[in-house]
């Protein structure tokens, strides 16, 4: 019985090798027969570089539109965010100094003064909607939108208490304002700070990968002409044939995408950082200036609120200016930003903001003069007083109007020329694909001529 069952035994063990070692290696015999032979070989060679072809192609579209999304996003997305986290940020610190200057006029209060500040806490709301759109799962950003959510109404409320003591001249009013204006410096604005710095950093990486370098792209790139010269050269020596057409058509074909994406690509690169040099470069540093000069006019107004003990909001405000204008006036924030652009309509901008700024801290010296002299209705009409020539608030409001301008300016310049970089990569993707395609069609047909001559 046991002879009887070797036989199966055997066959059995055999199967088993066969399972484990034959049907894996049959592939790789296959290819190693094929190769052997004349034709095999050119069929391994066609089937290698239509693969190449097509894994290159591939992923340069891919690359390629990747990029184009990204330019798209960038001024579509990312920078309008930006901008609007800068403007949550003004109408913020505007309404500070509105209520502050509503406070110093008590009684007298304009009505347009009241509606500036109530304009700038109603807009407060629907910008913030607008940065919340982009908030694209980032924790931070969630965390700050919900700190100005949050803390915005218990500041108006502040500022309410606030006006209504002031209404009837009871002090406690200038200290329910110092309060509010207290939670407004130490921790709305300085969210909405944070806010726009996080959307700043959003836009330098979204920049980066716009500009950066294709690398796998253009190694496959690489591979795929070399395989086609080595395929060229191996194909010349099987058929004794100097050229083989097709396989001309698809390194032309292939080069000629190469050379397209090289020049495209450098002029999408150059463009958008164009765009970010003397744009979103310019944008920063003029909305870090706006922020500053918003600052200290909210100190000069409550060294004012205070009545002889704001000490340490003078000491801010002469901290502040002097980066903005520089220790002596001749250096700062503006000028550098002047000295950074080249463009003619940002440099008038600039140049009235620079002449503003000198005006206010002039007409600042005058109000802390008054102040200091004694006669503080004049340096709260000096400080308040929008219709007053040289005032600080028809100063002030000169110079935020010239920064406002020439960052819209500079933001314009960013979109023209970051525009002008995805509109380089056009049809670039359309142009890979279809070029491919061709080049596949190439390889299949110079080489199946030479598998004719073999039928």
């Amino acid at each position: 019985m046991s002879t009887a069952l070797r036989p199966d035994v055997e066959g059995t063990s055999e199967r088993r090798a066969d399972k484990r070692g034959g049907r894996w290696s049959r592939p790789a015999e296959m290819v190693a027969r094929s190769w052997a032979t004349t034709p095999g070989r050119l069929s391994i060679i066609a089937g290698g570089l239509v693969v190449l072809i097509l894994l290159t192609g591939a992923v340069a579209a891919a690359t390629t539109m990747s990029k184009s999304d990204t330019t798209t996003d960038l001024v579509e997305i990312h920078e309008p965010t930006a901008a609007d986290v800068q403007r949550l940020y003004r109408v913020l610190s505007d309404a500070d100094a509105a209520a502050a200057s509503s406070l110093l006029v008590a009684g007298d209060e304009p009505i347009e003064m009241r509606e500036r500040y109530e304009d700038d806490i109603a807009l407060a709301g629907p910008t913030l909607g607008l940065a919340a759109l982009d908030r694209s799962g980032d924790p931070r950003v969630t965390e700050q939108i919900e700190i100005v959510g949050r803390q915005v109404p218990t500041y108006a409320g502040l500022v309410e208490t606030a006006r209504a003591n002031g209404r009837q001249e009871l002090p406690i009013g200038g200290a329910y304002l110092r309060e509010a204006s207290h939670l407004m410096r130490t921790e709305i604005l300085p969210a909405a700070e944070r806010l726009y710095r996080i959307q700043v950093e959003r836009v330098a990486d979204e920049r980066d990968s716009a500009v950066s370098f294709p690398y796998t792209a253009t190694a496959l790139a690489v591979i795929l002409f070399v395989a086609l010269l080595m395929a060229q050269v191996q194909i010349r020596r099987l058929s004794k044939r100097r050229l083989n057409i097709g396989l001309i058509v698809a390194t032309g074909a292939i080069g000629l995408a190469v050379a397209w994406s090289a020049v495209a690509m450098t002029a999408h690169s150059d463009l958008v950082n164009e765009g970010h040099e003397h744009g979103s470069a310019q944008v920063n540093l003029l909305a870090d200036t706006r922020i500053t000069a918003l600052q200290a006019r909210a100190d000069e107004l409550l060294t004012l609120v205070a009545r002889g003990s704001g000490g340490a909001y003078e000491e801010e405000f002469v901290k502040l200016s002097r980066t903005i204008t520089g220790e002596v006036g001749d250096g700062g924030t503006l000028r550098e930003a002047r000295g950074m652009t080249e463009d003619a309509e940002l440099s008038a901008h600039l140049d009235k903001a620079i002449g503003a700024a000198e005006r206010w801290l002039t007409t600042h010296g005058e109000i802390r003069e008054a102040d200091d002299g004694g006669q503080y209705e004049e340096a709260v009409e000096l400080a308040v007083d929008r219709r007053r020539v040289g005032s600080s608030a028809q100063e002030f409001a000169a110079l935020d109007d010239s920064l406002s301008a020439a960052i819209a300016s500079a933001r314009q310049h960013f979109v023209d020329e970051t525009v002008g970089g995805g509109r380089a990569l056009t049809l670039l993707t359309t142009g890979w694909v279809l070029l491919a395609l061709v080049a596949v069609a190439g390889v299949v047909g110079g080489i199946r001529q030479r598998l004719r001559e073999y039928r």
